[in-house]
């Protein structure tokens, strides 16, 4: 190995040799040193990216002969993310680092030092890159996987990671250019600290809130959520470190600090999309003077309603064997009794559980809210069993169209407006 090495530069030191004689004989002395070293240059910078072509091109064409892109996600991944390139930059700088010496030491001393500290410095970026982009590999991994928590998770340490790794390669590469201690740095920065937290303030929430999110799977790109503080509602499109992009359902798209998820109220619809079932709670409001007891007339009518003519006559058989033991039965408010409101919310309820568009496993409930100065609301609560928007809506304003109308047979008034 050590026969090898010596032999290849030897080889480098021949070439160097030969262009410097050259130049030496065929261009006047005032030029010939800055001809030299130019053309060494560009000699020395051909040989670099050579080895970086050639190896890239090796190592890439065995990599693709030795996986398969659906039984090697690992594999599949480092590759989308480039890190087989990385390898080969850092042979071609190692052999740069190896070679530099063999082409400028010996004649061009003063260039040889500047070229070095650049060879180291191509070094410190190279490695650099080659760690942001094994990040990229593990987040590309997960995307095969299509594990969306991790991947924020992810997102918030890997931009973090690459925010402190390019202020660390920058303190490196400024000691590998000017020849400074690392330490003489390093220890200047207790008194920026500080400074450091406070630029770095919303980074470091950033990456807490992605690590909360990733953790607690409460959210995930695609989920579809509302924020009542900015009055927002719409589909998550990317979680990253500083901000939170939000496509709202007019196709604009708001932009949130990524820290808000963690302070802020967030109300997650996509449970309801997953589920397939939407909620309605809807009311409508009643004039209380239009409530009635049923006489024998209106009970005749109404029993001929098929949603409700089991009730009506297992009511009535009721009520006829209270009011033979009751004084004055001729008086409708004497026992039970039945009213154009109670019936008609029994008819709600048969309604909606005989309606196919209606969840029928999920909570249904017609009731009663609290007297306004408007009316009484006579509220529906259930779920359809379809959650896609358009769908949801059809089916809200068939119900509610037929409700408002079917309130009529029932001599219920319903409020368009506040009355003054």
């Amino acid at each position: 190995m050590n026969d090898e090495l010596t032999n290849t530069r030897n080889f480098l030191q021949a070439i160097s040799d030969a262009i410097h004689f050259f130049i030496q004989d065929n261009v006047p002395g005032n030029w010939a040193t800055l001809v030299q070293i130019l053309a060494k240059f560009v000699v020395f910078a051909g040989l670099i990216y050579l080895v970086d072509l050639v190896v890239k091109l090796i190592i890439n064409s065995v990599y693709k002969l030795l996986y398969d892109n659906d039984k090697h996600p690992v594999m599949k991944s480092i590759y989308v993310a480039k890190i087989t390139n990385s390898f080969a930059h850092i042979i071609s700088v190692l052999f740069a680092s190896f070679s530099v010496d063999s082409f400028f030491y010996g004649r061009h001393p003063k260039s040889f030092i500047f070229l070095e500290r650049m060879v180291y410095l191509a070094i410190v970026f190279v490695v650099a890159g080659m760690l942001y982009r094994g990040l990229n590999a593990f987040r590309n991994y997960f995307i095969i996987k299509q594990d969306f928590y991790k991947i924020m998770a992810l997102n918030a340490v890997s931009q973090t990671v690459k925010i402190f790794g390019t202020f660390v390669s920058a303190i490196i590469a400024i000691c590998v250019i000017f020849g400074i201690s690392g330490t003489t740095i390093v220890g200047s920065l207790g008194a920026i600290t500080a400074v450091l937290v406070l630029v770095f303030r919303d980074t470091i929430l950033g990456f807490v809130t992605g690590l909360h999110v990733a953790t607690s799977k409460n959210l995930k790109v695609g989920d579809w959520i509302g924020i009542p503080k900015y009055n927002l509602e719409g589909n998550i499109q990317d979680i990253n470190l500083l901000t939170t992009k939000i496509q709202n359902f007019d196709k604009t798209i708001s932009t949130i600090p990524t820290y808000d998820l963690l302070t802020t109220e967030i109300k997650n619809i996509q449970v309801m999309t997953e589920s397939n079932t939407r909620r309605i709670k809807r009311s409508i409001i009643f004039n209380i003077n239009s409530f009635k007891f049923l006489n024998e007339e209106i009970l005749e009518k109404l029993s001929k309603v098929n949603l409700i003519k089991d009730y009506l006559e297992f009511k009535k058989t009721e009520m006829s064997e209270q009011r033979k033991f009751i004084d004055n039965p001729e008086l409708l408010i004497n026992g039970k009794q039945l009213t154009n409101i109670g019936v008609f919310r029994e008819y709600v309820f048969n309604y909606l559980k005989n309606n196919p568009h209606i969840d029928q496993e999920g909570t249904i409930l017609v009731r009663q809210l609290e007297n306004t100065p408007q009316g009484l609301p006579l509220e529906i609560y259930c779920f359809t069993n379809d959650s896609e928007w358009g769908n949801y809506e059809d089916i809200q304003a068939d119900i509610f169209d037929h409700l408002l109308v079917a309130s009529k047979e029932f001599d219920l008034e319903v409020i368009q407006f506040a009355k003054i």
